[in-house]
């Protein structure tokens, strides 16, 4: 069965490569335009359109997901949604199932030129690029961010592990991102979600990607701001990685 599905990941991944591309193409002009017509909200609904088709593409490798909250989250208050990283595909997932609350993301500065969409959401979206090697930029821009995030009752969205897990195995939670969000928004409340199985799209590298995969977010029992930053970073730590299963 898995050799079947390795010869079958060839042509399904040149088919998903080719609508995942062409996806990335058509909403760079879509944002533009709404952002022209209808402000912050316009672009945010095209970014939300986006993220589903993104999604969508998935279904062309067999992907198939499911999202799990048995927790009532508040859309008046500012959240810290913590994850785990194993793959470029986490965004567009915590994206679409948690929109309704506003997830801005921290990413590496890199990623804020020449790739379509991706670099203009980036940008535009209200979120914060930084530079991890840079903290007399980095510190400041994470700073204002959580500020922003406070002031506008959005989702902050950091992935702790600074990397993504080539095999699911979680890695050790940076904790500098994190204290510098706690303490710019305070009033926060702290959502811990568990991505599984995303890695296995990349498992083989960029080509051929993985097929048949079920993925899965789930969203954890959420934590006050109320506590020692260190007993926060244990507990947000353990939270999200206890079930991650590989």
């Amino acid at each position: 069965m898995e050799a079947i599905k390795k010869i079958l990941s060839y042509p399904l991944s040149i088919a998903f490569y080719l609508f995942f591309g062409l996806t990335l193409v058509i909403f760079h002009a879509l944002q533009w335009l709404g952002i022209k017509l209808g402000g912050t909200r316009g672009h945010r609904g095209v970014v939300n359109i986006m993220n589903l088709c993104l999604l969508r593409c998935l279904h062309i490798l067999g992907v198939s997901f499911s999202f799990k909250n048995q927790y009532k989250l508040p859309q008046d208050q500012p959240l810290i949604v913590v994850s785990n990283h194993q793959s470029m595909f986490d965004i567009p997932l915590i994206s679409w199932y948690l929109r309704k609350y506003k997830p801005k993301f921290i990413s590496k500065i890199e990623l804020g030129k020449g790739i379509p969409s991706i670099s203009f959401n980036l940008r535009h979206g209200g979120n914060v690029l930084i530079d991890r090697k840079n903290p007399k930029q980095s510190i400041p821009a994470l700073s204002k961010f959580g500020k922003f995030v406070a002031e506008n009752n959005f989702s902050a969205v950091i992935f702790p592990e600074g990397t993504r897990s080539k095999n699911g195995e979680p890695k050790t939670f940076a904790p500098t991102g994190l204290k510098i969000l706690f303490k710019n928004a305070p009033e926060a409340l702290i959502v811990p979600v568990t991505i599984n199985n995303s890695w296995k799209l990349v498992r083989f590298g960029n080509f051929p990607m993985g097929v048949g995969i079920h993925m899965t977010l789930e969203v954890q029992e959420p934590i006050t701001i109320d506590k020692e930053p260190e007993i926060l970073l244990d507990k947000i730590e353990e939270r999200v990685t206890l079930a991650i299963r590989t």
